[in-house]
């Protein structure tokens, strides 16, 4: 299954439509029936590729997988694995029917260093018996409204396991499962072209709307999750807090975004922290609405689904997570180090997004690989207003089997017009990586609190 394929449901052809402007209706229930026989919990397709190369899914790994590291994230379970092959400039065109355009656009950019070491494809991903009833009632109930802004009748996670068009499969990518609720602690580096880097460390909360501990169902329908990040390194930007209260529907409500100044000492509403604004913390390397790959409302592009193919996207990469892997020895002038990341074949949904006429951003298009067993975008093409690429995308995502969460060990936006890139989301040099014990209530996530936690 080399080129793009269409995907047959239920005997009917799913063409690349445009979305309608009204409601859409949700899958019929034979259709949802699917889910959990010839469909995974959420979506993916059950049975192995035609030549055995993607395996079935088995039900992904157990809790008990593997050993935790010193840090709490997961030893890599599949140590003893080699590549089965390395794409390099010298045979990408061997492989190119599997591979992005970024892709395709690194290794020929960086033709001597940059190379994609290929391993078995593992299908690692479990599904929780919370995720599966929340995305059973999806399936027959959840609506797009609002021209495709909004949600109605949504639960839990995984907005449409059965995508009906291009814009239903990126909101399965904004309302994945990736934890209920959680800290964490992450470092980020931007590298000058040389490789000169500096350390930004950040502290992050992030818990779910029905994850909070005082929510009631019915109060604050639109609120997808609160999230809030401070900065502890390096010292000049230390205390720095950024909160926000991200909305689902964000063309009748923006996301609420608050930040807390350490100088000033005074919170005050964030800046426009949304669509092509300069991401925080960023070196202005990445927008706003591309952290995660893709992030808040959808409104100023047109969706296009194109279909389904096999492709060799970033997997597993436990070994990106080792806490004897220095950063020293991750970054490197114009991409990361090749050798510890890990590429498999898996299948993955493609969709182009395209500037609506008269709408404003500074990527025209934006071309998405979105992995059908976690609904993570794993690869992501940026295209400037001439048309040309831009910036790509990689999200080196892992399996946190003690925790059953689908996680991302680093995700990378390279630039390559200007020869840089941000890698973000690195754990291997703190003492603690992630806590999913994290209760948190409404207030936690409040304005006021944001004083307290920004205190040095």
């Amino acid at each position: 299954m080399n080129d793009c394929i269409h995907l047959r449901r239920g005997g009917l052809l799913l063409s690349a439509t445009l979305l309608a402007g009204h409601a859409l209706a949700a899958v019929a229930p034979d259709e949802a029936a699917r889910l959990g026989a010839q469909l995974t919990p959420i979506g993916a397709e059950h049975a192995a590729s035609a030549d055995g190369a993607i395996p079935a899914w088995d039900g992904g790994l157990a809790p008990a997988a593997g050993k935790a590291q010193a840090n709490g994230t997961p030893a890599d379970p599949f140590a003893a694995d080699q590549p089965l092959f390395t794409i390099t400039a010298a045979n990408l065109e061997q492989y190119r029917d599997r591979l992005s355009p970024g892709q395709v656009a690194m290794l020929k950019r960086y033709p001597d260093s940059y190379r994609l070491p290929v391993y078995p494809s593992r299908r690692t991903v479990a599904v929780s018996d919370e995720i599966k009833r929340a995305a059973a009632h999806n399936a027959g109930a959840t609506r797009l409204i609002n021209d495709g802004n909004g949600l109605e009748n949504f639960q839990g996670a995984v907005a449409f396991p059965i995508p009906q068009n291009g814009l239903e499969v990126i909101w399965n990518h904004v309302t994945r499962y990736r934890g209920g609720s959680f800290l964490a602690t992450t470092d980020s580096a931007a590298p000058q072209p040389g490789g000169d880097y500096a350390i930004t460390t950040t502290e992050q909360r992030f818990t779910l709307r029905d994850w909070i501990s005082d929510y009631k169902p019915g109060q604050g329908d639109n609120l997808l999750f609160y999230y809030s990040h401070k900065v502890t390194a390096p010292a000049r930007q230390a205390g720095e807090v950024l909160l926000v209260h991200e909305t689902l529907d964000q063309v009748r409500e923006p996301r609420m975004s608050w930040v807390y100044n350490a100088g000033q000492r005074r919170v005050r509403r964030a800046p426009d922290v949304s669509y092509d604004a300069t991401g925080v913390t960023t070196a202005g390397l990445r927008t706003a609405d591309s952290r995660d790959m893709f992030n808040g409302a959808p409104d100023r592009y047109d969706w296009k689904l194109v279909g389904k193919r096999e492709l060799y996207i970033p997997y597993n990469s436990y070994r990106l997570l080792a806490t004897d892997l220095p950063y020293t020895e991750i970054i490197r002038p114009g991409h990361i180090a090749p050798d510890p990341t890990r590429y498999e074949l898996h299948r993955v949904w493609e969709v182009v997004a395209t500037l609506k006429p008269g709408a404003r951003h500074i990527y025209s298009k934006r071309h998405y690989f979105i992995d059908e067993d976690t609904w993570a975008i794993a690869e992501a093409d940026h295209y400037d207003s001439r048309g040309e690429l831009w910036r790509v995308g990689e999200n080196h995502g892992y399996f946190h089997y003690e925790a059953q969460v689908p996680l991302t060990a680093m995700e990378v936006f390279y630039d390559l017009q200007g020869g840089r890139y941000i890698a973000s989301g690195m754990t291997n040099q703190q003492r603690r990586a992630y806590d999913f014990g994290y209760r948190a209530s409404a207030s936690d996530y409040s304005p006021g609190a944001l004083r307290s936690a920004g205190v040095r």
